[in-house]
């Protein structure tokens, strides 16, 4: 538990993202007798134009903040992509003035917007993975009566793990620690995060070998089956849109491709509640839609 009291530490970032780099890549001739995994300090101190007792401060949490200079030096050095990058200068300015988590409360007109996608489970979340709001077809792919009040990141590890509705369940774990690490490095002061990432340590071991591992992911669209226990197979598509107020908030929306069986799975979730049979008649296309969901739409989740 150790790695989880320091979750926007610069200085175990810095080495993971060393031991993953191939000596090789770097230039850097390697013989059978080298005993570390990935670059070792004093070698990208070289790369990187520092010398090697400021390096190991950084290692150490003890150095002063980096520059810019610096840090795009190590981005370059240990092969960071575009959000890891971002994710390095974040950490190195933990000491300047911390982004204060965001509240929960959400404007009517954004939740409005949930009643105007009727024909795919629409969703907001927070920073956290906690779905604020969601539509009814967003209700009905999770087996509930609302959306809202899930938190996805401990219902990935802790009640589907061996359930089976996330058809991908391992990339699906993938992007939830790589999300709930750029999250800690976000909002460091965040105690329900902390609290959150705390209990999924505590009861994955999955989650604790991937959150020690520091991997960063920013996911903003592709593929994600569900399989679901009444309707089946769910080949959806993803896009998260983050809304323009800097919160951290997400609209997510999961689309079905037009004349699919998902398209078809969709439209028969939508005639069920939670724990119903499927209702097995012919349907025609033209009458499900805007009717039929708006019946249980995000306003009456809201209560």
């Amino acid at each position: 538990m150790d790695d989880l009291a320091g979750i926007d530490d610069l200085a175990g970032f810095l080495r993971t993202r060393r031991s993953r780099v191939d000596p090789a890549a770097a230039g850097i001739p390697t013989d059978s007798r080298r005993r570390v995994a990935g670059l070792r300090r004093e070698e990208v101190a070289h790369l990187s134009g520092v010398s090697v007792d400021y390096y190991v401060r950084l290692e150490q949490g003890r150095a002063t903040q980096p520059s810019e200079q610096v840090l795009d030096a190590l981005a370059r050095v240990l092969g960071l992509d575009e959000t890891e990058r971002e994710h390095l200068h974040r950490l190195a300015r933990r000491r300047r003035p911390r982004a204060k988590a965001p509240g929960t409360r959400l404007r009517p007109e954004l939740l409005r917007v949930l009643d105007l996608v009727p024909d795919a489970p629409a969703l907001i979340m927070n920073h956290r993975m906690d779905v604020l709001a969601g539509n009814r077809l967003a209700a009905l792919l999770f087996g509930r009566t609302s959306a809202a009040g899930l938190n996805t990141a401990r219902h990935i590890f802790l009640a589907e793990a061996e359930r089976g509705l996330y058809a991908e369940w391992e990339q699906c774990t993938l992007d939830a620690v790589g999300h709930l690490r750029l999250a800690a490095g976000k909002y460091p002061d965040d105690p329900k995060l902390a609290s959150l990432i705390g209990e999924l340590a505590m009861g994955s071991e999955r989650f604790r070998k991937l959150w020690a591992r520091a991997d960063v992911r920013a996911r903003t669209h592709g593929p994600k089956p569900y399989r679901h226990p009444l309707v089946g197979l769910l080949e959806l598509h993803q896009e998260n849109f983050a809304l323009p107020d800097a919160s951290g908030r997400e609209l997510i929306v999961l689309s079905a491709a037009p004349g699919s069986p998902t398209e078809d799975g969709l439209r028969l979730l939508s005639t069920m509640g939670p724990g119903t049979e499927p209702d097995t008649r012919e349907r025609p296309r033209s009458s499900v839609g805007g009717g039929s969901v708006q019946g249980g739409s995000a306003r009456d989740e809201r209560g």
